[in-house]
C-alpha cells in the first residue's frame, strides 16, 4: 500500500501546468508515414495532417544526464515523483476541432488533471490524468485526456508470459484487419521519431532481464497508430472527430492483428489481438 500521506504529497501537483511551442513540419509526418507504410502524399506548406500527427511535436528535450536507468527522464518537475518504478502510457481520449496543417506554428498546454492510488492484483498502481490543448490564436485542435499508470516493479506478469500461438485466421467478428510482423528496428524508428528512450522498446535483455518482458515491448502510441491507420485505409474520405483507446496488458514483438468493426449504431470499434488471441489495446472512434 501507498502511504496516504504520500498520495497527497503527490495531489498537490494537481493544476500546474506546462506550456510549449512548436511548428507542425513536413519531415515527421513523412517520417511517420515511412514507419506505417503509408504514402504520404503532397507535403506543403497548408496540407492537413493525419489525425495523432501532434504527437510528433512538442517533444521534451531533457538532457542526457537527467535521463534515468529505464531511459525515461528522472521522475519530477511536471509530472509528479511518484515513487513506483514502472510507468506507461494506459490510454487518452481525443477529441479532434480541426486538422493540423503544415506550416502552422503551434502551442501545447499541458495540465496535471488529477492523481489518485489504488490497489490493483499485482499491487499498488498510481494514476496520474494530465490534458493537453494543442491550439493557435483562434483556438482548439486538439485536446486530448492521457492516462499515466505507474506501478511496482514486478515482472511483465502472466498475461506477457503466455505461451503464444500461431495465428492462423481472421479475427472473429472483425470487418477488416491487418497483420503487422513488428521487429526491433521497427520499435526503434517509431522511439526515434517520438524522443522515446524507454528501454523497454529497444533494449531486448534490459526488456526481459530487467522488466520481465518476454521481449520487446510495442508501444503504446504506435498501437493506437496502427488502429487509426487501419481505419483511415479502409476510410479514406473519413474525417475523425474523437478516438479514444486503453492498453488492456503489454504487447511484444510478435505478429499480432490489428482490427476494426462498425457497430448497428454507427460507432466504430478498433482493437489488437496477440499471438494467442487476447485483446491487448481496445478503442472507439467517431467520424462522419
Amino acid at each position: 500500500m501507498i502511504p496516504n500521506t504520500d498520495i497527497e504529497v503527490w495531489k498537490s501537483w494537481i493544476g500546474r501546468t506546462e506550456s510549449s511551442i512548436d511548428t507542425v513540419a513536413a519531415g515527421p509526418v513523412a517520417r511517420l508515414a515511412a514507419v506505417l507504410n503509408r504514402e504520404h502524399g503532397e507535403l506543403s506548406v497548408g496540407s492537413k495532417v493525419p489525425p495523432l500527427s501532434h504527437w510528433l511535436f512538442f517533444l521534451p528535450s531533457v538532457p542526457q544526464r537527467e535521463i534515468g536507468r529505464d531511459g525515461h527522464p528522472q521522475k519530477g518537475g511536471f509530472l509528479p515523483p511518484v515513487t513506483l518504478p514502472r510507468r506507461m502510457w494506459a490510454g487518452s481520449r481525443v477529441t479532434f476541432h480541426r486538422p493540423l496543417c503544415i506550416g502552422q506554428q503551434v502551442a501545447r498546454v499541458s495540465t496535471i488533471m488529477d492523481v489518485e492510488g489504488k490497489q490493483g492484483r499485482s499491487g499498488p498502481l498510481v494514476f496520474v490524468q494530465v490534458q493537453h490543448v494543442v491550439s493557435d490564436e483562434t483556438g482548439p485542435f486538439v485536446t486530448e485526456i492521457q492516462d499515466i499508470v505507474y506501478r511496482a516493479a514486478e515482472t511483465g506478469g502472466p498475461e506477457a508470459k503466455a505461451t503464444p500461438s500461431k495465428l492462423e485466421s481472421a479475427p472473429r467478428k472483425a470487418d477488416w484487419w491487418h497483420r503487422i510482423e513488428p521487429d526491433g528496428v521497427l520499435l526503434f524508428r517509431f522511439s526515434a521519431l517520438t524522443f522515446n528512450g524507454h528501454r523497454i522498446h529497444y533494449d531486448r535483455l534490459y526488456a526481459q532481464n530487467e522488466e520481465g518482458y518476454p521481449g520487446l515491448v510495442v508501444h503504446g502510441p504506435l498501437q493506437a497508430m496502427l488502429l487509426m491507420e487501419s481505419f483511415m485505409r479502409e476510410h479514406p474520405s473519413s474525417s475523425v472527430r474523437s478516438y479514444a483507446f486503453t492498453s488492456r496488458r503489454p504487447l511484444s514483438d510478435a505478429p499480432f492483428d490489428v482490427c476494426g468493426a462498425r457497430g448497428s449504431d454507427g460507432e466504430v470499434k478498433l482493437w489488437i489481438e496477440d499471438q494467442t488471441g487476447q485483446t491487448v489495446m481496445e478503442a472507439v472512434l467517431d467520424a462522419d
